[in-house]
């Protein structure tokens, strides 16, 4: 049978603790201070509330019936922790210490005192404006500091006694202000800077209190942080260890239906420009809202609690040591389906601690395409913001493609590359800022929008109105722009590719790459991933170059050295193409498989030395030999009206995969 349980609130993991055994069906006594003080514990039918101060014989008088006490006041309440602890020892409780854990004051820029006493006297001996966040109860003091009146600077809790004390100690007007926390850097930031703050005066109130916020934003400000130290206290236990306890001890699941919600938001495009009815309903109901700046700008979010921040490794960590927030909304750009910061969150989140809902929102691609006329069905979508893409390779065989952009020097990065690699002829249409108020379109062709005034969020809308449809395999011989240096022929070339297996993400290494026609259609393959063309030869280097313009296939990076030396610094190769090895194949080989053991290879032989040395990786490398086919090609000539037959040097193509030791 459950027993009852007395919490000692008032603060934010004493809201929390409360909430938790009362949906678990257990009847709580939850005592705080002030009415102010009721707002941490919220209404549930297993909960009553004391809402004064207790004598220590109403504590006794309580545990009577409550024989389960859980003390969650705050860290310098010494005085109440006390009159608890005795209560527990005369009437035989059970005392539970939720201990805020303490935090990292380590720092030059932190000044340690023992109490409000100390910070004062340090502070008489400084120039400049204080910021003082320790609370009204001892506010008098600082009265003490020379010119307070024009130095010092109070936030207290908005409650009308709490300000009709701080005015009877000389604080009002311009030096007080009254709100209730926790905060975000962001606030804490913009009040030291509002009030020209040198000094900011706190108190450790750890995590739920906002400490670590508070101590960014001072260094962001370059103001001297007064840290007023914890009085000792014993050993207790934080917020979730204190949950477990009390679950085995009375008989219950963490988890389940006390599960908190998180609500991933797709904001649509702009400050909520798109935001579903569905969207909206779930920021208004939550009791916190997290996103970046921009993102927290949408009305729902008004008023809300808030944590300015995107990044799933600072969130979740900080959820954990905000357990007061029941129901977090967490809001990512556009739709939480394309190219969203969702996929990050949900890879992050613990499924048996949270019920996750996702909300759609109104992308990008959907509001530019509905701008342009276009249906968006009909379009390739890609995207460029914050990552490597082949534009040119996808608009080379596409139609229309939309894809997201790093700002106005990515817009003009992609009309360089689509002039640079023969695609000037298609058509631009970029949108910046979208759903903003300075939202604006721009087309043209790639010249034009790259010397158009340009916003500072852009996605756009390629259209090729003669996309290149046809297989990239076995480009004919003629098309490549030749020189002296050595060509792989058009059948050799495409039964080697067609060997390798390429994915469209591969990376690939093609060592003596001659004059880069493997690499192009290797590249062409690929068409999301990277070649690189590994040339010892400077005029050949200076072939490749040109035939990747020539064919659009910016995803060929030429390293001009000699293999396998210049490989050393390439990433981690999914495959391995072998034309020319200036008799350092078994290095070479060795060097793809040292950063990739499960690497795939092929490895092209016209003499009779060459094959020699590759029938001799299975025995010196770790490799296994999947086939070796030797390739007859004779083309057809004209003489007059007959035709005549002319055989190419036999071709010797190995394939070989990584045998992982």
């Amino acid at each position: 049978m459950k027993q009852n349980v007395l919490v000692f609130a008032g603060t934010t993991e004493g809201g929390a603790i409360t909430e938790l055994l009362a949906n678990a069906g257990v009847k709580v006594h939850a005592c705080v201070a002030t009415e102010y003080g009721r707002t941490s514990v919220k209404e549930h039918p297993n909960v009553e509330v004391s809402s004064r101060p207790l004598s220590p014989e109403e504590m006794r008088s309580l545990m009577k019936e409550y024989p389960v006490v859980v003390d969650a006041t705050h860290p310098y309440a010494t005085r109440i922790t006390g009159h608890i602890k005795e209560a527990c020892s005369d009437t035989g409780a059970e005392y539970i210490r939720l201990k805020r854990p303490a935090s990292d004051t380590a720092g030059d820029d932190i000044v340690c005192v023992d109490s409000i006493d100390a910070a004062v006297e340090y502070l008489k001996g400084t120039e400049g404006n204080i910021l003082v966040t320790t609370g009204s109860k001892e506010l008098a003091k600082y009265a003490a500091i020379p010119d307070f009146k024009e130095r010092v600077f109070a936030r207290v809790l908005s409650t009308s006694a709490n300000v009709a004390d701080c005015v009877s100690y000389g604080f009002e007007g311009r030096n007080l202000f009254a709100m209730q926390g926790p905060f975000c850097e962001e606030l804490d930031y913009g009040m030291l800077l509002q009030t020209s703050a040198r000094y900011l005066v706190t108190k450790d109130s750890g995590a739920p209190g906002g400490f670590s916020e508070k101590i960014s934003a001072a260094r962001r400000a370059g103001a001297t942080i007064v840290l007023v130290g914890r009085p000792p206290e014993d050993p207790g236990m934080d917020y979730q260890e204190t949950a477990r306890f009390l679950a085995e001890k009375l008989g219950f699941e963490i988890g389940g239906p006390q599960a908190r919600i998180l609500s991933i938001v797709g904001t649509g495009v702009g400050p909520g420009t798109g935001i579903t009815s569905a969207a909206a309903q779930a920021v208004r109901d939550a009791d916190l809202v997290v996103g970046a700046e921009r993102m927290l700008q949408i009305p729902e979010a008004a008023g809300k609690a808030s944590l300015c921040e995107y990044a799933p490794s600072k969130i979740f960590p900080y959820l954990d040591e905000h357990p007061e927030f029941t129901n977090i909304a967490l809001l990512v750009s556009g739709d939480v389906g394309f190219h969203s910061a969702a996929k990050s969150m949900l890879a992050k989140v613990d499924p048996q601690r949270y019920d996750v809902r996702l909300h759609c929102g109104i992308s990008s691609v959907q509001y530019l395409c509905a701008r342009a006329g276009v249906p968006w069905q009909d379009v390739k979508l890609i995207s460029a913001h914050g990552k490597m893409a082949n534009i040119v390779g996808n608009v080379r065989y596409n139609p229309a493609v939309f894809t997201l952009l790093n700002g106005k020097e990515g817009v003009k990065e992609m009309c360089s590359q689509l002039i640079r690699f023969n695609m000037g002829g298609v058509k631009v249409a970029v949108g910046c800022d979208l759903g903003y108020p300075e939202e604006k379109f721009i087309y043209g062709s790639p010249e034009e929008v790259a010397s158009s005034d340009l916003g500072e969020l852009c996605a756009a809308l390629i259209f090729n109105p003669c996309p290149d449809s046809r297989n990239p395999i076995s480009i004919p011989d003629s098309e490549f722009i030749r020189g002296d240096a050595p060509m792989t022929k058009s059948e050799i070339r495409a039964l080697s590719v067609a060997k390798l297996k390429l994915r469209p993400d591969s990376v690939v290494y093609d060592v003596g790459a001659g004059t880069g026609s493997v690499s192009v259609e290797m590249a062409l393959v690929a068409i999301d991933g990277t070649v690189y063309a590994v040339e010892k030869e400077e005029e050949a280097a200076k072939l490749i170059e040109e035939n990747s313009r020539k064919f659009g296939a910016p995803n060929i990076e030429v390293i001009r050295g000699l293999a396998p030396e210049a490989m050393k610094d390439l990433p981690a190769p999914t495959h391995v193409f072998v034309g020319g090895s200036s008799g350092n194949l078994k290095d070479i080989v060795a060097d793809a498989l040292r950063k990739n053991p499960n690497v795939r290879l092929v490895v092209n032989s016209v003499t009779l030395e060459t094959i020699s040395e590759t029938l001799e990786l299975p025995r010196v490398c770790a490799v296994e030999q999947e086939e070796i086919v030797c390739v007859n090609v004779a083309n057809s000539r004209h003489l007059g009206r007959y035709n005549l037959m002319t055989a190419q040097n036999p071709v010797y193509i190995a394939v070989f995969r990584g045998k992982p030791q």
